[in-house]
């Protein structure tokens, strides 16, 4: 039996096909379980939401273990695993005929959810795969993933496709069964809608550390928070400042209507317990809550900040679902 944590090399990998186009399901898996961050990331990409993308891996992996005869010896595995996840998702955003129409905030994606920085750092180039992409901030960060879902399907996974994996045009139109010259029309035409649609000086960002200013900021949120010093907390916000809470359909613009939800919000010392943390190359701060009476906090929320000039432009506030991909524990 072929051990699933063995990692093949190229000259190993045509006998693992071989072995799983037989019928073997470890070796297949040996073939699979590598990509499954990667095919994650871009399944999250084309969605937008954490736990569909982990749906449709397993639906990805499905279609391979049924089509694995299919694959031609010689070719790309990855490119071909690639393909079918691709698919898989148009499948799954034509299923659901759910695309946005407009987009003055993050509420009017009701789906989208944020994605543990821990996990990105899975996704890097390695001797093995050195086709992989780091996953750098400005194509994962959440304004990317909630303009991305403006676009028809097809349009988002060539933006996706050509822009972020770096896949040619002649490529691209393969997988998706066109032409060149439609491919790069579609890109096009995707490339002016997210232009319009995304924040400024966004070629300045990347997936580098943040820096020792952003920490300060976050350690300060979350002393003013756990304070609940209300004035602390607004000084740190840009005068047009936002917060969007997903699924939830609030949009509190401007430092005044957040100023409200603040004061009402932070009245106790004592009350909240936060924890920094990172999601989509962005700074965030998970929030625990002691209810009256309760020697715990318990999980409830979960901060992810865009920050601008040293000051927080906007807060994109999710529930505690997804604390356990954070490696949050429920309860402090």
């Amino acid at each position: 039996m072929t051990d699933v944590e063995t990692i093949p090399g190229a000259a190993e990998q045509d006998t693992v096909i071989a072995a799983a186009q037989a019928g073997d399901e470890s070796a297949f898996a040996v073939l699979v379980e590598r990509y499954r961050r990667e095919l994650h990331v871009h399944c999250y990409r084309m969605l937008g939401s954490f736990e569909e993308a982990e749906d449709l891996v397993q639906e990805t992996f499905l279609r391979a273990w049924r089509k694995r005869e299919s694959f031609e010896v010689g070719t790309l595995f990855r490119a071909w695993l690639y393909r079918i996840a691709t698919n898989a998702c148009l499948d799954a955003i034509r299923h659901s005929s759910r695309r946005v129409q407009s987009l003055s905030s993050f509420a009017e994606v009701p789906w989208l959810q944020p994605y543990p920085d821990r996990l990105l750092d899975e996704v890097a180039p390695s001797d093995a795969e050195p086709d992989a992409v780091v996953v750098a901030r400005e194509t994962i960060e959440l304004a990317f993933l909630a303009a991305v879902q403006l676009l028809p399907p097809r349009q988002r996974a060539v933006l996706i496709l050509r822009d972020v994996l770096g896949w040619s045009a002649g490529e691209t139109a393969s997988l998706l069964e066109t032409t060149v010259a439609a491919a790069n029309s579609a890109l096009q035409r995707a490339r002016a809608t997210m232009q319009e649609r995304l924040p400024p000086r966004r070629d300045e960002w990347s997936a580098s550390k943040p820096s020792e200013e952003e920490r300060a900021l976050v350690q300060r949120f979350i002393d003013a928070h756990e304070r609940a010093d209300a004035d602390a907390a607004i000084a740190m916000l840009r005068h047009d400042a936002r917060i969007t809470m997903p699924p939830q359909p609030m949009c509190f613009d401007g430092v005044e209507a957040i100023a409200a939800l603040l004061q009402a919000g932070l009245t106790d010392p004592g009350d909240w317990r936060l924890v920094p943390t990172r999601a989509n190359r962005q700074p965030a701060a998970a929030s625990y809550l002691r209810a009256p009476g309760d020697s715990e906090f318990r999980a409830f929320k979960l901060d992810v900040m865009r920050v601008e000039d040293g000051l927080v432009a906007e807060v994109t506030t999710f529930g505690a679902t997804l604390f356990p991909a954070f490696g949050l524990p429920p309860t402090l």
